[in-house]
């Protein structure tokens, strides 16, 4: 995995154009219980115009900050509007605290979930075009491995929840990343039908409406879920390729 964690095998140890047959040995297997013992970092990356999707980013915070052992590091992707035309579209000014995540910072995650408003059923320009930067990481696959999610919000009932992801997953498949869907295992909150809700079985969700309306309660807690959904699939990938090297003949990669 990433520098946070230290704990998965070492992607130096997997070049592309290596056989495929190659078996893996115990020093393929990078141990060291100092690196175990540090927290796994999942970086939680996202656009929002208006605010909606950071909603969703914070909260979702604070379900992989509930695990221990794992946190969560909110990072904005960069801005492509000029500054003239984000005024137009009344857009506020960012929140100073969070900062703009570089295509080099990819690599210390131990994990990422990645939240983007809806355009036209896929995600938004300015997400794309953080994903069209990582060339360089493509090409020596040095995300491969990592677990990922989405989550975003759509003006719409109709605009995008599901779409969007499903068109995400390219991102991730040319990267080799492993999509990880929240599924229904929010449980008997999945099936609510007594308000509007966001969200999916692909991630959480929420309705923007003319942007006016705000993430409700149920959308806010679906996004925790989701969180914690993650820290803890991520914890659970950090503890079974950080065995000790005597048992390094029962894990697999």
């Amino acid at each position: 995995m990433g520098k946070g964690g230290g704990c998965m095998p070492s992607k130096n140890k997997f070049p592309i154009n290596e056989s495929a047959e190659r078996p893996v040995s115990q020093t393929d297997i990078a141990w060291s219980e100092a690196e175990v013992s540090k927290k796994l970092r999942i970086f939680i990356v996202f656009y929002s115009m208006y605010g909606h999707v950071e909603r969703l980013a914070r909260r979702m915070k604070k379900g992989v900050d509930g695990i221990e052992g794992v946190e969560g590091v909110l990072y904005m992707v960069p801005e492509i509007l000029a500054p003239d035309v984000l005024d137009q579209m009344k857009v506020p000014p960012k929140n100073d605290d969070i900062p703009v995540i570089s295509v080099d910072e990819l690599m210390e995650a131990d994990g990422f979930l990645f939240g983007f408003p809806t355009r036209y059923g896929c995600m938004a320009a300015q997400m794309k075009a953080f994903f069209d930067s990582t060339g360089k990481l493509w090409r020596e696959q040095k995300l491969a491995g990592l677990p990922a999610g989405f989550f975003g919000s759509t003006g719409t009932q109709g605009g995008g929840q599901e779409t969007t992801a499903w068109t995400a997953v390219t991102q991730l498949a040319h990267h080799g990343m492993l999509y990880v869907p929240i599924g229904y295992t929010f449980g008997a909150g999945m099936f609510r039908m007594d308000s509007i809700r966001g969200g999916s079985p692909y991630g959480a969700g929420t309705f923007s409406g003319d942007g006016s309306r705000e993430p409700s309660e149920p959308e806010l807690a679906l996004a925790e879920h989701q969180g914690k959904y993650m820290a803890m699939t991520v914890k659970r990938l950090a503890q079974h390729y950080s065995l000790p090297p005597d048992n390094a003949s029962s894990r697999h990669f």
